[in-house]
């Protein structure tokens, strides 16, 4: 993630925590070291949600940045599960979702309750409600999730297939609007560039689109990425990616209107009276892939998905857990064991033959 991208990433941190109480700002603070920006800003969007249910619920009278610490010791078990559905039911949060911001919250009091002190010190708070809430059980092992997600990536020839649609066949495809036929025909190269990196290097979608130009060797196919936990890595991509990157960069500066000094790899349209360019965000990327994929038939595909896809490829072509770990960036090898089971396509067709021969 480019400098730039980092700044407007705290900028909104900033943004958010106005209107949070004092010691919600502290806690944020004191997390800065050890978050990123990204899962910062989530924090924030977590303890809004929270804050704003208790003035709904009629817990405070006033402003949610005035709630004072006492009446967090105040909260009872059954009102914090009610909150818990509030996030399942009204929101239609998914039990995963649930977990996370039940986890953030956990954090938040566990920092009030443990870790910060007054003058006196004594604790900020001494009843943590939250520390008698569970998370929800989701078992899923690993080989459920590869079945899940199996009909959700692209396989064998479709890697190919969709790279070629959002090059040239979306456009076939709409010819005849003329709207949607110029938009592609001035976007394609950056669209193709953007799915063929992912395709050909698993990146995440937030790695992609802070990619500044100076990030990218395509002579050594390597690109320069900041991971989870700020952490500087460079990963190998495709030669096909290469190929599509090289084809952007020869229309990048003209097409998109770029002064030289413009540093983001990936350039939104110029907007504005004054045509003012800016880095393409997160969500014209996911929208960029959702219009992709329903057009050719899969809109269960989306960035996450795309990068699943390359993960399979890779498994399948090099049968390497520890080195797609590395490229994938998983601080777990748990995370990227899922992919053994996505690819283990022979112990099936085994079992196929053994039921022929009966």
């Amino acid at each position: 993630m480019s400098q730039e991208n980092r700044q407007r990433l705290y900028e909104r941190i900033e943004e958010k925590s106005r209107e949070l109480p004092w010691y919600v700002n502290e806690y944020i603070d004191k997390r800065k070291r050890k978050l990123s920006p990204a899962s910062l800003l989530n924090y924030c969007h977590d303890y809004i949600i929270f804050f704003d249910w208790i003035v709904a619920e009629g817990f405070f009278e006033g402003n949610k940045k005035d709630i004072p610490l006492e009446l967090l010791e105040r909260i009872t078990v059954q009102q914090a599960e009610d909150f818990l559905s509030f996030l399942e039911f009204r929101l239609n949060n998914s039990k995963l979702t649930v977990n996370r911001k039940l986890s953030s919250l956990k954090s938040l009091f566990n920092y009030l309750q443990n870790i910060a002190e007054t003058s006196d010190l004594d604790p900020y708070i001494k009843r943590n409600v939250m520390a008698k809430l569970e998370l929800n059980n989701i078992k899923e092992d690993q080989e459920t999730l590869a079945n899940r997600m199996e009909g959700k990536i692209l396989r064998g020839d479709e890697y190919e297939l969709f790279r070629q649609f959002v090059a040239h066949d979306y456009g076939i495809m709409h010819q005849d609007n003329k709207k949607l036929y110029n938009f592609h025909l001035r976007n394609r190269e950056r669209d193709t560039a953007v799915i063929s990196l992912i395709l050909g290097s698993g990146l995440r979608l937030s790695e992609v689109v802070g990619l500044d130009i100076d990030d990218i060797d395509l002579q050594k196919h390597i690109v320069r990425v900041l991971r989870k936990g700020s952490k500087e890595q460079y990963v190998y991509f495709s030669e096909q990616a290469k190929i599509d990157l090289e084809e952007y960069l020869k229309i990048r500066l003209e097409r998109y209107e770029l002064d030289k000094s413009f540093k983001a790899l990936f350039a939104a349209a110029p907007m504005g009276k004054k045509g003012t360019t800016r880095r393409l965000t997160a969500r014209s990327v996911e929208k960029m892939v959702e219009k992709y994929a329903t057009a050719f038939g899969k809109p269960a595909l989306s960035v996450h998905k795309l990068r699943h896809s390359f993960a399979t490829r890779y498994q399948m072509e090099n049968n390497d857990i520890p080195k797609l770990r590395r490229q994938l960036g998983h601080s777990s090898v748990q995370t990227t064991m899922i992919y053994t089971h996505l690819t283990n396509t022979e112990l099936e067709d085994a079992v196929k033959k053994m039921d022929r021969r009966d």
